[in-house]
């Protein structure tokens, strides 16, 4: 019995920040789909099961890195795993966003962008400026997204481990708070006045007497092509409040000016043009933006405080110039 102990003790002092904060999650959205299910959530048990498999594996995989710490593979799977769950996390949210609410919450906002601008900002952008080298600069700055989690996270992780390690708990943080809110308070987008989704269609007196259809101009720009793809494939309806475009990138952009303070400027000018595309590629309601940005000034700090309390390094003198 004390071997056992001793033993699971020893494996828990190779878990990190991350690992904890990445199985807490699961497990909560586990325990979630396991009291909450009812008839809302279409083969709950496989679910729950895939969580209980998440669990496992992170666990299965912090053994295998510590019984082979100079396997340069397992090295990279076992701190990047959490990039490679964002995406299932995600696309979950969809299956899972009518736990607590009925419907989606889109009317509401549809109706509060009424009442701040006088029309709907996700409409009337792209109508204005259709033309195609600005669609491309849009759609463009839209897909740097990824650019951005991978790229930061890369150039962090070959330069210096413990700055890889603070920005990967922070960015998980924000990942997985967003996610959370997207199972609970389910918003599809501007999307919706084109077709439903999930089963799910505007009630009409929610829809504008004249939609626009998107330019043709725009439509022929191939960063919007990419994006359609992109969309088609990974999209979770439901996941539009707030921003996780928006808050993720601005937290990327926090490291930059934190870590890599020599792409700062060209990030922070990439985040601009990805916060404007949100609204110019329909893909957000203003008021998304607009959540997505007080969410990352709310989540980053709170993020820092948590890997601190976690044992990391979270000094703000504690700076790159590189």
């Amino acid at each position: 019995m004390a071997v056992t102990v001793v033993s699971g003790m020893n494996i828990l002092k190779n878990y990190l920040h991350i690992d904890y904060l990445t199985q807490g999650y699961s497990a909560l959205i586990g325990l979630l789909v396991l009291f909450f299910h009812g008839d809302r959530v279409p083969y709950w048990y496989l679910v729950l099961g895939c969580h209980v498999i998440v669990l496992v594996a992170i666990h299965g995989l912090i053994h295998w890195h510590a019984k082979n710490p100079d396997s340069r593979a397992v090295r990279f799977l076992r701190f990047f795993y959490p990039l490679i769950l964002y995406t299932g996390f995600y696309r979950e949210t969809g299956i899972l966003n009518q736990l607590f609410i009925d419907g989606c919450l889109d009317p509401v906002f549809i109706q509060l962008e009424e009442t701040i601008f006088g029309f709907q900002p996700s409409l009337q952008f792209s109508q204005l400026l259709s033309y195609r080298w600005f669609a491309e600069v849009m759609y463009g700055a839209y897909f740097s997204y990824y650019l951005m989690i991978t790229g930061v996270g890369v150039a962090l992780y070959l330069r210096q481990g413990n700055h890889f390690s603070h920005y990967l708990c922070v960015v998980s943080f924000v990942f997985y708070v967003c996610y959370f809110i997207y199972i609970c308070l389910p918003v599809i987008g501007p999307r919706l006045f084109y077709q439903a989704f999930a089963g799910y269609s505007l009630p009409a007196a929610f829809i504008p007497a004249q939609v626009p259809p998107v330019p043709e101009s725009i439509q022929k720009a191939v960063f919007y092509r990419l994006m359609y793809v992109i969309y088609n494939l990974f999209e979770a309806p439901g996941a539009a409040f707030p921003s996780s475009h928006v808050a993720v990138a601005l937290c990327t952009l926090y490291f930059s000016f934190r870590y890599l303070r020599r792409i700062r400027w060209v990030h922070a000018a990439c985040v601009l043009l990805l916060c404007l595309s949100t609204v110019y590629g329909r893909y957000h309601y203003a008021l998304d933006v607009i959540a997505g940005g007080m969410t990352a000034a709310l989540l980053i700090p709170l993020g820092n405080r948590i890997y601190a309390k976690l044992g990391g390094q979270s000094n703000p003198s504690e700076r790159s110039t590189g």
